[in-house]
């Protein structure tokens, strides 16, 4: 399983978040994703945001490109104990 990030609550919440603030939904997310390259599924990407799957490192990067953000805003508010 190399190059995937081990999935929190915290990412998964604050991947929703992001989206919901851009506007998008998760199709329209997938789709500019895969513009970009990733070749992420929209249910793939779902089970993510619910927490359920880890999520690639090159798909960190795509959604980084889509919500031109700094990656920290992924990372807001999780502690180095969870």
């Amino acid at each position: 399983m190399g190059n995937m990030l081990l999935q929190n609550i915290s990412l998964s919440g604050n991947l929703r978040r992001l989206r919901t603030e851009a506007g998008l939904t998760q199709k329209a997310l997938v789709a500019r994703m895969n513009l970009l390259g990733s070749i992420i599924e929209h249910t793939a990407y779902s089970k993510i945001e619910a927490g359920t799957r880890n999520i690639k490192v090159t798909d960190l990067v795509a959604l980084q490109q889509v919500y031109h953000v700094d990656f920290a805003e992924f990372f807001r508010g999780i502690k180095p104990h969870e």
